[in-house]
């Protein structure tokens, strides 16, 4: 299909609008309706996947047990990874000024 090549995918993304045709068409290629991409929202998306649980088999204890569900929010874990490395590097900091104070004590002495 040559209209799903990069060059034409960058055009549309640069465009301000897309006519009909061409949506119709992309919405054919996702598998999706014309409506759910003029309704998309990043927002939308984030929401969806952060109340995504599976359910498959919750009602059922049969061969695979019990199920819980879990929620994942990748922001959440984001955020922890960000505060760890904060943290990491306010002890390298501290480690490095107890070091060049150590140093000019010992430069001092001499």
């Amino acid at each position: 299909m040559p209209w799903a090549c990069q060059q034409y995918v960058s055009t549309l993304e640069g465009s301000e609008t897309i006519d009909d045709e061409k949506l119709n068409k992309i919405a054919e290629a996702l598998g999706v309706s014309v409506e759910a991409i003029k309704s998309f929202s990043d927002e939308g998306v984030i929401n969806y996947f952060n109340t995504f649980n599976e359910t498959d088999f919750s009602n059922s204890q049969g061969a695979f047990g019990h199920h819980d569900q879990y929620t994942f929010n990748p922001i959440e874990k984001l955020i922890e990874a960000y505060d760890e490395n904060k943290k990491l590097y306010e002890r390298l900091l501290e480690s490095e000024k107890e070091k060049i104070s150590y140093l000019e004590k010992l430069l001092k002495e001499k």
